[in-house]
Parts: structure tokens; sequence; C-alpha cells
């Protein structure tokens, strides 16, 4: 209870440390994201339709401006003299003329006709540029929005058979469509302040959304780190977030077995060890607290020390051998016939089988190479042709056979012994794992070998399999390896 208190108090003061300040976080940067981009989206609704409606006035008024400025000129050059009169009466028939002011003036410049009853100019020279332009024979006109109105200019020469003889000058002042242009202009600053602060919440509401997972899955590895591996991630949602909480988990349950595995290790390694070292202890204390003790005695005692000792070195020795294999360090590799490392091995355990009354009969196969480390393949056949020769029975036999299986090389090895049952078939594997407890102490077994022997195999991209022998008694182990590739598969 108090280590567990203890992690708590560690987890929540890892978390008070490493809590990442709210303007730096991968959810202001969601937010903050959200908002410009609903800016810009704003900038452009105000901005855009404005600009649009602008031209759209712009080009229907210059060309109405233009139009009448056309034919009030047209109507005006009837005769080859231009006239206050002419004007005044050509002007008094044209009703349809829409200009807030209407200028005619003479080849001069001078006003013949102005149309205003707040500053009637009749007689004053017309000192305006586009008046200059259209005495020079162009049309011109200028369009502007300026003070919440919409000012339109526009000149036209009056022409009588090809010589000026004066111009018309328009002015128009509207405030109406300027007043529509500025409502528009309001209703969409207003939208868009409505826009903003919905956006703004909606972008704090989507932030914390979207960066909820992040933090159950940084949660679940701050608890993963402290030591909680049977912890997982639980996030919903079907998107890349919840693949990679799956990711963790899975990485997860790896971690979980191989610290399980690490713990299981430690403590059957504790145990392995401690037996023997009791013994020891024990057989050298009844030597020195017993002083009748006799030679015979001290000799059987000293010869059970040596057997205990033996047995010590050779836990530490496969205990070294599997730290090797752990660390996965890299083998020189080389070209190594099966059937020849595997004769080997026979010649070396056939004095422990003719011992036990064990026959030991081999059938090896040529052309049966590998690419592979040649100590490494004799440790597995030793183990494995050991294991059926220590566990078999008085005037039983063991078959060992190297074949060639399509692309794959094998070892067979098959004992007549007193077999393994299906329930202990699948953890036969597992280190320090025994059948019979006692029988394997007993023959010097340590629990190691086979996992041993698995391991090299599958360092050397192969396998360890077992299954009961079809003859009826005993099991069948078979190693399998990548044969290697080359003409007849054999080594010169």
């Amino acid at each position: 209870m108090a280590e567990a208190a203890r992690q708590r108090e560690t987890r929540a003061e890892r978390e008070r440390t490493s809590r990442v300040p709210f303007w730096r976080s991968i959810r202001a940067k969601y937010a903050l994201t959200y908002l410009l981009v609903v800016a810009a989206i704003i900038i452009v609704m105000n901005t855009y339709p404005l600009i649009m409606v602008e031209d759209m006035v712009f080009s229907s008024k210059a060309a109405a401006l233009r139009r009448q400025a056309l034919v009030i000129g047209s109507a005006l050059s009837v005769s080859e003299t231009l006239t206050a009169e002419t004007a005044g009466q050509t002007m008094a028939l044209l009703e349809d003329v829409q200009a807030t002011r209407v200028l005619v003036t003479d080849r001069e410049g001078r006003i013949l006709y102005d149309n205003s009853t707040l500053d009637d100019r009749a007689g004053d020279f017309a000192l305006m540029g586009e008046v200059v332009a259209a005495l020079d024979g162009q049309d011109v006109w200028r369009l502007e929005y300026r003070d919440g109105a919409f000012r339109g200019r526009a000149a036209a020469p009056v022409v009588y058979r090809g010589q000026v003889l004066g111009c018309v000058y328009l002015y128009e002042y509207d405030s109406e469509q300027a007043d529509i242009l500025l409502s528009i202009q309001n209703n969409l600053r207003n939208i868009s302040i409505v826009i903003g602060l919905v956006a703004a919440v909606l972008a704090l509401l989507f932030s914390e959304a979207l960066t909820r997972s992040a933090g159950r899955l940084l949660a679940a590895i701050r608890r993963l780190q402290g030591g909680e591996y049977g912890h997982r991630a639980v996030i919903r949602g079907g998107d890349e977030m919840t693949q990679l909480a799956d990711e963790f988990n899975q990485m997860a349950e790896r971690l979980q077995t191989t610290e399980e595995a690490r713990r299981r290790f430690v403590s059957d390694a504790s145990h392995e060890l401690k037996t023997p070292l009791a013994s020891i202890r024990l057989l050298t204390d009844s030597i020195l607290q017993n002083d009748s003790v006799d030679m015979g005695t001290v000799r059987e005692f000293v010869s059970d020390i040596g057997d205990e000792a033996d047995r010590l070195t050779r836990i530490s020795e496969r205990l070294l051998t599997l730290t090797r294999l752990d660390a996965g360090a890299e083998r020189a590799r080389e070209p190594v016939e099966l059937g020849a490392v595997t004769a080997r091995v026979a010649d070396m355990l056939l004095p422990l089988a003719e011992a036990g009354g064990i026959t030991l009969e081999r059938r090896l196969e040529p052309a049966c190479a590998l690419l592979a480390n040649e100590d490494d393949l004799y440790q597995v056949a030793f183990n494995l042709i050991e294991n059926a020769i220590k566990y078999n029975v008085p005037g039983g036999r063991v078959d060992v056979a190297v074949f060639r299986q399509e692309d794959r090389v094998v070892l067979s090895v098959a004992d007549t012994g007193v077999g393994i049952p299906a329930e202990d078939m699948p953890r036969i594997f597992d280190r320090f794992y025994r059948v019979d407890k006692a029988r394997s102490r007993e023959r010097g077994g340590t629990g190691l070998g086979l996992s041993i022997a698995r391991d090299i195999a599958r360092l050397h991209n192969g396998d360890i399999t077992a299954e009961p022998n079809p003859a009826g008694r005993g099991a069948v182990f078979y190693a399998e390896f990548p044969a290697l590739t080359g003409e007849g598969g054999g080594v010169k």
C-alpha cells in the first residue's frame, strides 16, 4: 500500500512539473490555427463582395454618364454654331438626363449652359481637366467613392463636320447607392463579429476534443513509465490517435510480458542458485560441526559438494549463454554441414548412452548445409541429444536424423523415454521449466537447455518444435534452419 501511494505521489509530481503552459500546448496551436483560418475567411468575406459591388456600380455609372454625354453632344451638334440659346433649347428637350449637374461650353471653354439652381456659372470659364480633354476631342470620365457618396464626372466634345464646337460636362453625386453599399458593409461586419465569436468558442471546443486523446495517451505513457505495465490507453474514434493508442497498448503488453519474464527469470535463477549453495552450506556445516565424522563420510560429503559445485558451474555457464543470446550480439557465420556437426555430437555422447543402456541410432543425409555459427549448432545438437539420453529409460532408443526438406534442413531427435505430458508441452521451452523437477535435479538438469537451443535456432532464423513420438513412447524434437542456397546445398 505504501509503495502504491508513493508511486501515485511520484506520478502526480511528475505531471505537475511536466505540465505544458496553455500558450505552448497543442490545444492552443489547434485553436490558433482554426481562428487564423476563420479570420482569413472573414477578411475575404468583408473585402471581396464590397470590391465586386463597387466595381459593378462604377461600371454601370461610367457607362451611363458616357452614354448621356454622347447623346447630349449629338443633340447639340446640329448646326455649325453653338450658343447659349441653342444649348438651353436643346437641354430643355432632353428630359431623361439623370446627371446632378450639366454644363455646356463653347470651344473656348466658356460655360453656355448650367442647370445648377444654386451656383449658376453661365458665362464663366469651365476650368476642369475633363473639359479641357473634351475640347481636345476626347471622351473622358472619372468615378470615385468619397465621403459616403459616389461621385462621377464625364465629358464629351460637341462636333459638327469634324470641328469641335464645344463640350458637354456631366457631374453626378449619388448617396443612395453609397448608403446601400455602406449597409452591406455594416451587415457583413456584424455577421463577421458573430462568426468570430462562434469560431472562438468552437475553436476551444474542437481543440479540447482533438487534444483529449493526446492527453489520455500521455497519461498512459506516464503510468507505464511509473511501472504500471498493466495499464492500457482507452481511446475511441477510429482515427490516427486510436491507431497510436493501439500501438501503445501492444507495446505496453510486450513490456508487461518482458517484465514478468524478467522477474520470473530472476526469481527462478535465484532459486536455482540458492539450492546448490544451500546444499554446499549444509554439507560443509555437517563436516565442520561433527568432530567424530570418519574419513569415508568426509570424502562422500566432499564428493557431494563437488557435484553441487559442478551444478552451479553449469547453471552459471547457461545463464551467461542466455545473457549473450538476449544481447543479440552478431556471430561469425559460415557454411556448416549440419550432418557433420551432429555426427561429432553423437560420438561425444555415445559413452553416456551406452552407460545407460540406450541405443543411439543416426541417419545423417549429405548436402544439409546452412549458414551458421558452428559452435551454436553444436550446442543445439548437444542439448537435444543429451536430453533424449538423460530422460530415456533403460534399454531405450534415441534416433537422430539430419535431412533436407525443401528449402529447410532439419535435425530430428526422437527418444523412447517417458515422454512429455500434453499440458506441459507448451512450456517446455520456458526458462527453468522442468516437467519432473525431482528427476531433472537428480540427472543434473537446469531447465535451461531447451530454452538455449530454441533461442539459438531462432537467432539463425530457425525454430525448434516438439511433439509426441509417433512410435508410441517418448517425444520428438525438430530443429529446422534455412538451407544454404547454392548448387547441391553442400559444403566443400
